[in-house]
């Protein structure tokens, strides 16, 4: 497994294909989504929605050998496939790693000017929650 600063090369390097062709690089991300694992359906609760998105996004994560492993669902193509860009780079970290990631490859991929800023809100939400999973399973560990 990539730890997080490889996981952000290799999506920088797969972007940099699209050569910021915006239709492309779009097309790109709803099919990262439609390749996320199926979400299971009894845990599409209320307290798996992430609060600060519009679209809906389902987290949920576990401690697995000292890693955090995230599932995630979105009800939006694009949402989704953003989803799968954070699980790539967190799911199966170890917690401190998760919690001290700096994510850079946002800017390196150009990622604000193909999402706007209610999803750029959200997306930092999405952040946001699966670091909150990772500081209760180092509380766990």
């Amino acid at each position: 497994m990539a730890n997080i600063k490889e996981a952000q090369e290799e999506i920088i390097e797969n972007f940099s294909m699209f050569d910021g062709d915006m239709e492309m690089t779009i097309g790109y991300i709803m099919e990262l989504g439609s390749k996320l694992p199926e979400f299971p359906e009894e845990l599409k609760t209320d307290e798996n929605i992430v609060k600060g998105c519009q679209s809906k996004v389902w987290l949920s994560a576990d401690l697995i050998d000292g890693k955090v492993v995230y599932k995630a669902d979105s009800n939006t193509a694009i949402t989704k496939g953003l989803v799968s860009l954070l699980l790539t780079i967190l799911s199966g970290q170890d917690p401190d790693d998760i919690l001290s990631a700096d994510l850079y490859f946002k800017e390196k991929i150009g990622m604000n000017r193909f999402i706007g800023t209610q999803r750029s809100n959200g997306f930092a939400a999405m952040i946001k929650q699966m670091q909150i999973y990772a500081l209760a399973m180092k509380a766990k560990a």
